[in-house]
């Protein structure tokens, strides 16, 4: 997959694991922080899942890489993924 620019994209499922519950309002704030600033980083976060009481997060993204997904993160909000995986999209 290619963007506007042409950058070669594909598609990664990161996961984040907290020390303690979050909440789905928590997230939001930093899902928003994420889209502020990932066009100066050619990445496009898609959708996102919570499991608010063991203090996981799910990011789907299109990214050219995983450290560009990272420094998304890293850059809005200081929350960067313990794991990122290169993920295909199934029907």
């Amino acid at each position: 997959m290619h963007d506007s620019k042409g950058t070669t994209m594909a598609l990664y499922m990161d996961v984040h694991s907290l020390d303690g519950p979050v909440t789905l309002g928590e997230v939001a704030k930093a899902h928003a922080a994420d889209l502020a600033i990932q066009d100066d980083h050619g990445v496009h976060y898609l959708r996102y899942w919570v499991d608010e009481g063991n203090g996981k997060i799910f990011c789907l993204v299109d990214a050219p890489d995983a450290e560009a997904a990272n420094t998304v993160h890293r850059e809005a909000h200081g929350l960067v993924a313990d794991e990122v995986h290169l993920v295909a999209e199934g029907l």
